[in-house]
C-alpha cells in the first residue's frame, strides 16, 4: 500500500505523487482512490486503493539506479528486428513491463533507428511515450526541471 507523498510509476503513463486518496462512487459503489499527480504530464490520475499490483504501479527508483540507467551499456540499435511489427511489439512489451531498464532501451533504440530512418507512426508514438515516462521518472528521482532531464536523455542517447 503507498501513503500520500510517495513517488509512483503508472505504467504507459509515468512517474507522479500520490497527494490524496479519495472515496469515490464508480458504478454505484464507493472505494478509495489514490489520486496521483503526473507531475510532468500535469494531470491526475485515479487509482482504485487495493489494486496497486493489478495496475502494475511501482514506487520510483533511487539516484543510484537512474544513474544506472542513464549510463548503462547499450545495446546496438540494429539488433531490433527489421520488421516494424514484430519491433513495435516487442518495444511496446518492454515499455509495458514498467522496467526502467527496459523503457530507457527502447528510448535508445528508436531514437537511434529514427536517425537513420523515419519511424511508422505507431513506433513514433511509442517512442513519444516511453521517453515521456523516462522524463518523468528522471523529474522525481533527482528533482530536476523536465528541460534538464531532457537534455540528460539526449546526452546519453546522442
Amino acid at each position: 500500500m503507498f501513503e500520500i507523498g510517495d513517488k509512483i510509476v503508472y505504467p504507459m503513463h509515468g512517474a507522479g505523487i500520490i497527494e490524496a486518496v479519495e472515496k469515490r462512487e464508480v458504478l454505484g459503489e464507493t472505494h478509495d482512490y489514490y489520486v496521483l499527480n503526473m507531475k510532468v504530464a500535469n494531470m491526475q490520475v485515479f487509482i482504485p486503493v487495493g489494486k496497486e499490483d493489478k495496475f502494475g504501479l511501482r514506487r520510483v527508483v533511487d539516484g543510484k539506479t537512474i544513474d544506472e540507467v542513464l549510463n548503462q551499456p547499450w545495446m546496438d540499435a540494429s539488433e531490433l528486428p527489421s520488421d516494424s511489427n514484430q519491433r513495435y511489439r516487442q518495444n511496446m512489451e518492454k515499455v509495458k513491463s514498467n522496467n526502467l531498464y527496459q523503457i530507457a532501451q527502447v528510448v535508445h533504440d528508436l531514437t537511434l533507428r529514427n536517425r537513420d530512418k523515419v519511424l511508422p507512426t505507431g513506433e513514433k508514438a511509442l517512442l513519444d511515450n516511453a521517453k515521456q515516462i523516462l522524463i518523468s521518472e528522471l523529474v522525481l528521482v533527482k528533482d530536476i526541471e523536465e528541460e534538464h532531464a531532457v537534455r540528460l536523455i539526449n546526452q546519453v542517447v546522442f
